[in-house]
């Protein structure tokens, strides 16, 4: 849990590439399991402030007879620029900026908006226990009795204590971002230090890590992906906002991150997770950095989930 109290330092920003979403993850063996193929989303450039959208290419009628033009069908909606359209109509508090990336699980489709990089804050616990679990399938063994109790405080209260007990266990920031080159994120760096708050991370990338925690195809086993959706299910009362705003009494799990930086008083506030509206599971992640007031940015993420999630109304 960030707090006005929690470390901070300088912010160490990776160098803006352009986000890529991987769909296809390498295949290991782990715990004598191959886990790993294809993801969610079709790997994909992202160009300007969106990504391509996932929609399938429209497929061409055949020509009526010999020498007519073939037609085509109309063009697949286009998501990122309706995700585009709905975050333009927020009310974004004056120097505040905001980034989101949701995916519709069953068509497979998403939308990015935004393509800067943002202080993690306390969303970066749900890296951590990934690469935690990542490490120990490599290593043939379980969590220990310690590591669960950190990992369960660390994500139900986001406790900052516990996600400083796991960071050195997975080996600080190299740890981090060794588990985060197979996962196939490529634009989340991991915090100096202890700073593990200050990691650097986009929408898009936040999207791929929940891919691997939510998604079947992944390079966390189906034991360890049950385990991280079972304790973002299971977040205290006080910390069910962000995402968790779209169910609206439907299923949820989810992580959020806030924090005050010191150099301006401003606040950090994210949000990422699963939540299932009228019977579609997806996969949200909003970012965000400006605003004067938690109570502030977590209004503005909360209503940049709805407007992401809207955009697969009709899927």
């Amino acid at each position: 849990m960030e707090s006005p109290r929690a470390r901070r330092g300088r912010r160490a920003r990776p160098s803006r590439r352009r986000p890529l979403l991987y769909a296809v993850l390498a295949a290991v063996a782990v715990g004598g399991v191959t886990a790993g193929g294809t993801a969610y989303v079709k790997a994909r450039a992202h160009t300007g402030t969106a990504a391509v959208s996932s929609a399938p290419s429209p497929s061409a009628r055949s020509s009526a007879g010999a020498g007519e033009e073939a037609s085509v069908t109309e063009p697949a909606e286009d998501r990122d620029a309706a995700l585009g359209a709905a975050m333009a109509r927020l009310a974004v508090p004056p120097g505040a900026r905001v980034s989101a990336a949701v995916l519709a699980v069953d068509s497979g489709e998403s939308a990015v908006y935004g393509d800067a990089a943002f202080d993690t804050a306390s969303i970066v616990k749900v890296d951590i226990l990934a690469a935690l679990l990542l490490q120990a399938q490599d290593e043939g063994r379980r969590l220990t009795a310690a590591e669960r109790a950190y990992a369960a405080e660390m994500i139900e209260d986001s406790d900052n204590t516990s996600a400083t007990e796991l960071w050195h266990t997975i080996g600080r920031a190299a740890g981090l971002d060794a588990a985060n080159k197979r996962f196939g994120m490529t634009q989340t760096s991991g915090g100096e230090g202890e700073l593990w708050g200050l990691t650097q991370t986009t929408a898009a990338d936040q999207l791929v890590l929940l891919q691997q925690v939510f998604g079947a195809e992944s390079e966390l086993s189906a034991a360890s992906r049950t385990y991280v959706q079972g304790l973002m299910e299971a977040v205290r009362a006080d910390q069910r906002w962000g995402v968790s705003a779209v169910a609206e009494g439907n299923s949820w799990a989810l992580k959020n991150g806030w924090l005050a930086r010191s150099t301006t008083g401003l606040w950090d506030v994210n949000s990422i997770g699963r939540v299932t509206v009228d019977g579609t599971d997806c996969l949200v992640a909003v970012l965000s950095e400006g605003a004067e007031s938690q109570a502030e940015g977590i209004a503005l993420v909360e209503a940049a989930a709805k407007a992401a999630v809207a955009v697969f109304g009709d899927t």
